[in-house]
């Protein structure tokens, strides 16, 4: 009998419902990792409630078994998922649904999972899955012999892969992209961790890295980027480097990691990692350690020693909702060690213990630092470095409901401790980083805002706040007068009002917005911290332009009346393409200028901003066909409409092609030691040779010493799911790191998912 039949009698939808529910569930717990397959991969919602459809060329049901069959292109659908097979046997006394033979699963996204027999058992808490082949929308491939989902919200697959790429054979019939095999691949759906046993990574079709085990707590791209890898590198100081890092022991709350490295200059050097990892948090300790064999390779004093090395920790523990706290620390024999033997690519290390609790109106962070600088840095030098004792910040929101507006309360409690004054001169300009002392400045400030829109669309927010410092310096410099205590009271008023006018024709949307703000603060002090020691960089740009307070860090503050005007004009077009200008000028009206008083940093000297008038500074960014992208700051003496800094960028990239071309330029600068104008132009260009492959150059030229600035080139293979490359970099005389050569090297696995790990990074190599 052939037939088509919805189940009614002797098959109850709910049971159906139940089995495809389950189905669906079971299967959702093999996904990975948010990056590696899609988001919503096997994880839509079933409704049990929603109706279930059966069909099939045969339905039969026995009486006496209590079994009913459903034969013959069998399709099981509800809430968007379908389930397709040859047989289909539903025991209705051990509530169990199987299929047997081959079976395709399609859920609600397109997501496709092929497998030789579907088995759910034990009321329909464990599922067995034979040959299971899973095909997800965006390509990805994921493979096993078999698969059993127990009780435990395990997935257990046997001789699995993953391979993002599919078969990873393209159209050519050449290999591509990346894949990952293992003998057995447990998932936990309880924590989101990972176990693989005999884990190989295959590149190109090609066998690379092997592993007896690897346990992750997670798949997410941020714990896939901390695997240790294989590393190869060159310095004059310590010849060839071999790198090969080995899990001694890894499971889900404990990696002990061993890094054995030879060099062909200095011999052996011993690494050890332990990561503890707890419910709450994760602590790790790593030291790494050697005997020289040639301290001559060195020029630094502190180097030239028979045993160096180092050791570090931290931690970062959640002990309560919305709380994190944490410690980091280094301690080192010598502060070039870690440099020279090329494990770390950093300038500094911070030790620092910090505790930081952040929710949906309140943000609190406290922590005690000390810096220290890597590299040749003496002990005279390292002692310029301050202490953070403490650096306590805390910022509060309070809705006061609709149309009364919010209150804002902030606060900072800033120590610094510095064991000598930190000074340099450029082109006989002296400059002062810190003192050599104590500092403490507590700063508080509270504000109230709200926002008035008027007819025609006008906005006007107005703001009412105030600000208070207590500061102390003990006076210890030489360079200062001596101990000081400073208190100041800053009570603050502004407004800002805008009129967004938009316009369209159907297909483009033009917003124009004419801006202007008058802030007011009443105070004459700005060194509200006596010493600056986070306040010293300033631009004047279209980012800080509409503003209240542009400097950059707590020890500075704006004062006096001041009025900034200008606008914004935005253009969206139905190609894709699109403009975006801001422009405007500020006002110094009344009260003492800060950015006239530039401090020991000499900080906003010649900014535009330390005169009455300022510059006119303007923002420009768009573009204008597919691939296309243009940029471009620019800032306007308007006494005499001299340009004092500019910036100009392009770019193109489509279809493997690819170009950029930069230009900046910024006036002389006497006030800051810049005696003579900095001008450079560059670009570069990525020129696609063959399929995959792709060359790199790059040429920067410094137009007012008439000299080169940098020249580079490379090769890159990227294939969209993995990318290698090589580059090589060579600077010219007046670069900031002149005459210098780099190689930088390239790796990175990618997923359509939007996975993207892996290295892109520097190798050392000899000076020439």
């Amino acid at each position: 009998m052939n037939m088509k039949a919805k189940a009614r009698r002797g098959m109850p939808p709910r049971r159906l419902a139940w089995a495809s529910a389950l189905l669906a569930l079971t299967l959702s717990t093999s996904v990975f990792a948010q990056g590696i397959v899609p988001r919503d991969f096997f994880s839509a919602p079933v409704n049990p409630a929603a109706p279930v459809g059966v069909e099939a060329n045969t339905l039969t049901f026995d009486s006496r078994t209590n079994i009913i069959t459903a034969n013959g292109d069998v399709v099981l659908s509800q809430g968007g998922y379908t389930v397709t097979g040859q047989n289909l046997v539903y025991d209705r006394a051990s509530n169990s649904v199987k299929f047997v033979g081959a079976v395709s699963v399609r859920d609600p996204s397109g997501n496709v999972a092929d497998m030789t027999d579907l088995d759910i058992t034990g009321g329909m808490k464990q599922a067995f899955l034979n040959s299971l082949t899973i095909t997800t929308y965006d390509g990805a491939r994921i493979t096993a012999d078999s698969v059993d989902y127990d009780a435990a919200l395990r997935t257990l697959m046997e001789q699995a892969s993953y391979a993002p790429c599919g078969e990873c054979i393209d159209d050519a019939g050449r290999r591509i992209g990346w894949s990952v095999n293992a003998s057995r691949i447990t998932y936990n759906a309880e924590d989101g961790s990972l176990y693989l046993e005999q884990p190989t990574l295959s590149l190109l079709g090609i066998p690379v890295a092997w592993l007896p085990y690897l346990w992750l707590p997670d798949t997410s791209e941020s714990a896939l980027a901390n695997l240790r890898m294989p590393r190869y590198d060159y310095s004059e100081k310590t010849g060839h480097v071999l790198e090969v890092p080995y899990y001694a022991y890894a499971s889900r709350w404990t990696d002990i990691i061993l890094t054995p490295t030879l060099m062909s200059r200095q011999g052996f050097l011993m690494g050890a990692e332990w990561i503890q990892r707890f419910d709450s948090g994760s602590f790790q300790i790593k030291a790494s350690g050697l005997y020289q064999l040639d301290q001559t390779a060195f020029t630094f004093a502190e180097a030239k020693r028979d045993w160096r090395g180092a050791i570090q920790t931290s931690g970062e523990f959640k002990p309560v909702t919305d709380w994190t706290v944490g410690w980091s620390y280094t301690a080192f024999t010598d502060a070039a060690y870690l440099k020279d033997y090329l494990l770390t690519v950093g300038k500094s290390t911070v030790n620092q213990v910090y505790a930081t609790q952040v929710n949906d109106d309140t943000f609190i962070d406290a922590r005690v630092q000390q810096f220290n600088l890597l590299g040749d840095v003496a002990a005279s030098t390292q002692a310029q470095q301050g202490s953070t004792l403490p650096a306590l910040r805390f910022s509060h929101i309070e809705e006061l409901g609709p149309g009364n507006g919010r209150v804002e309360i902030s606060g900072r409690l800033l120590g610094v401790q510095r064991g000598a004054d930190a000074t340099r001169t450029v082109n006989g300009v002296p400059y002062v980083y810190g003192y050599e002392g104590n500092k403490q400045h507590l700063s508080l400030q509270a504000g109230w805002q709200t926002q008035w829109i008027g007819g025609g669309g006008f906005v006007a927010t107005p703001y009412l706040g105030g600000r208070a410092d207590v500061a102390y310096y003990d006076g210890t410099s030489p360079l200062l007068p001596g101990a000081t205590t400073l208190w100041s009271a800053t009570p603050i008023a502004a407004m800002d009002v805008r009129f967004p006018m938009a316009a369209s024709d159907g297909s483009t949307v033009h917003l124009i917005e004419p801006i202007a703000q008058v802030a007011w603060r009443g105070s004459d002090t700005t060194s509200v911290g006596i010493t600056n020691d986070d306040a010293q960089s300033f631009v004047f740009d279209d980012t800080n332009l509409f503003s209240y307070n542009r400097f950059s860090g707590g020890d500075r503050q704006e004062t006096g009346l001041r009025a900034t005007v200008g606008g914004r004009y935005q253009a969206n077009f139905a190609d894709g393409g699109y403009i975006e200008l801001i422009a405007g000028q500020s006002f110094h009206i009344a009260g003492a200028n800060a950015f006239a008083t530039p401090g020991q940093a000499n900080t906003a000297v010649g900014s535009g901003m330390d005169a009455t008038a300022s510059y006119a500074v303007l923002g420009a960014y768009g573009s204008f066909m597919p691939g296309v992208k243009v940029g471009g700051k620019l800032q306007v003496d308007p006494a005499d409409l001299q340009v004092a800094r500019a910036g100009l960028s392009a770019s193109y990239n489509q279809d493997g092609w690819g170009a950029a071309l930069g230009y900046t330029y910024m006036e002389a600068n006497p006030g800051q030691g810049m005696v003579l104008p900095r001008q450079e132009i560059g670009g570069e260009v990525t020129v696609p040779v063959a399929e995959y492959w792709s060359i790199k150059a790059n040429s920067y030229w410094d137009l007012t010493a008439n000299n080169w600035l940098q020249v580079g080139g490379g090769v890159v293979y990227d294939d969209g799911y993995l990318v290698i490359g090589a580059n090589a970099t060579r600077t010219g005389p007046t670069h900031t790191s002149p005459n210098d050569t780099r190689l930088t090297a390239t790796f990175r696995l990618k997923a359509p998912a939007g996975l993207n790990v892996g290295y892109s990074g520097a190798v050392a190599v000899p000076d020439f």
